[in-house]
């Protein structure tokens, strides 16, 4: 998400900060750049003049101008504004209230609530120590109630028993009445959507929202609405009055401009994002550091915290006892960097959170860093036998044949594997050595150019 506006926004801002001095002019046209590379990210116009206004009458003070870095100063006044923009400070995700704590979640068809709302369960299970209930509102789209009770066995939430041609407000009856008597903490009704906004939708939405009293109304919303997400933000706001946003599909708009949007149409917070399919894609909204992502600084705290949350304990526990011992780095070893790399989001999900990599990725791209690339360096080392991962010097022309032929690939990708491995296996013992000798400083320029686990680079 926001890939195209970060770039421009790059540039505009490499450019300010060449300039030793600024004047009101120099200001002004930045801004003016500013303000068309946010509206090509479908940023709505009513937004963009709010928000460069607001950053022009704090840029062309005379304490900017005159200061010493005058383009770092406009810089950090567009990254605060941006922060106030997407709503200041991480917000609290889920009321304090007596349970259970209702979540109604609403949106168009389309747009991810039920899945939203698998991966919300599944948060709740997981890292609050939760009991939930699924229960679906959505009597007209085929297969919507199988579907989320499909996906309550899959995050381990419990379901609201299905009763063919029940209506919405009495299946809400029930659901409550389960959730009080089962000692469920949290029950989240997830409701049927249309294609578009009609009176129909929004009379029934209402309705619902009359009868469950949710304490909690979630509009999920796909990033990739465009210009779109602002008549959808307002419209449901109007009617039910949205608490908070979900915004779907980010992994998938370079444009971004739906966040920047609903947050300020609503005047409610962006609580999660939603990443892909799978029932773990679902992120914590951190205004401060979606900020410094647009803006090129990176967000490496985010890096950290999904390394946290996917990394395997027990083989970096041995990973880290092998390495103190002085044992050997084999292709296994290898291997298991690389799917480290792929829980984490792969090289493309990765690289978003790193500072200055917009700046690089037309070289990236030129590179051909692509996760088809992981999955062929994968499928070459699973079609080696253990001893042939083990002791890679067993490897001569003619396995180097079978595992081409097995992998898929061509014998010239086999050499560039064993290449990159041989690399991998002497920067580890350079750093075992520097470990025994007290320090690691003196390593870091003696890289390999390009070295990353998996070979990414040459």
């Amino acid at each position: 998400m926001f890939d195209g506006l970060t770039g421009k926004l790059g540039g505009i801002f490499d450019r300010l900060k060449k300039r030793g001095a600024l004047s009101e002019a120099d200001v002004a046209a930045a801004l003016r750049e500013v303000r068309v590379a946010l509206l090509e990210a479908d940023v709505a116009l009513p937004v963009v003049k709010d928000f460069i206004t607001k950053v022009q009458e704090k840029a062309v003070g005379e304490s900017v101008l005159r200061s010493v870095t005058p383009g770092q100063q406009v810089i950090k006044i567009v990254h605060d504004e941006l922060v106030a923009l997407l709503g200041g400070q991480l917000t609290d995700s889920l009321p304090h209230t007596n349970p259970p704590t209702i979540i109604l979640m609403v949106g168009l068809q389309g747009s991810g609530k039920t899945t939203t709302s698998g991966k919300l369960a599944k948060r709740f299970i997981e890292k609050e120590r939760k009991k939930v209930l699924l229960a679906s509102l959505d009597t007209r789209r085929p297969a919507a109630q199988e579907q989320l009770e499909i996906l309550a066995k899959q995050v381990g939430a419990g379901s609201l028993p299905i009763i063919p041609g029940q209506l919405p407000l009495d299946i809400i009856a029930r659901a409550l009445s389960a959730a009080k008597l089962e000692g469920y903490d949290i029950l989240i009704l997830d409701t049927a959507g249309r294609l578009a906004i009609d009176e129909e939708l929004m009379s029934e939405i209402a309705a619902v929202k009359a009868k469950a009293q949710p304490h909690d109304v979630l509009l999920v919303a796909d990033a990739m609405t465009g210009q779109d997400a602002v008549n959808v933000a307002k419209a449901f706001h109007d009617r039910v009055a949205v608490t908070g946003i979900v915004l779907t599909r980010v992994d998938g708009d370079a444009r971004g401009g739906a966040a920047l949007s609903m947050r300020q149409i609503t005047g409610q917070p962006i609580k999660w994002l939603g990443v892909g399919e799978k029932m773990g894609g679902l992120e914590p909204f951190h205004p401060d550091r979606l900020a410094g992502r647009i803006l090129g600084m990176g967000d490496v705290v985010s890096m950290v915290e999904r390394a946290m949350e996917t990394i395997d304990k027990d083989e970096a526990e041995k990973m880290a006892a092998k390495f103190q011992s002085g044992g050997a780095f084999t292709l296994e070893d290898m291997l298991g960097q690389m799917r480290q790399i792929k829980r984490m989001g792969g090289m493309s999900g990765l690289m978003n959170f790193l500072p200055g990599v917009a700046k690089i990725k037309d070289q990236l791209a030129k590179a051909n860093v692509n996760e088809n690339m992981i999955a062929r360096q994968e499928a070459i080392i699973l079609s080696m036998t253990k001893a042939e991962r083990r002791d890679p010097e067993l490897i001569k022309a003619r396995r180097k044949q079978r595992i081409a032929a097995g992998s898929g690939t061509e014998v010239s990708e086999v050499n560039k594997l064993l290449k990159q491995y041989e690399q991998m296996r002497d920067m580890m013992k350079q750093m075992q050595k520097m470990q025994k000798s007290g320090g690691f400083g003196s390593l870091l320029g003696k890289l390999p150019p390009g070295l990353m686990p998996g070979g990414f680079g040459r």
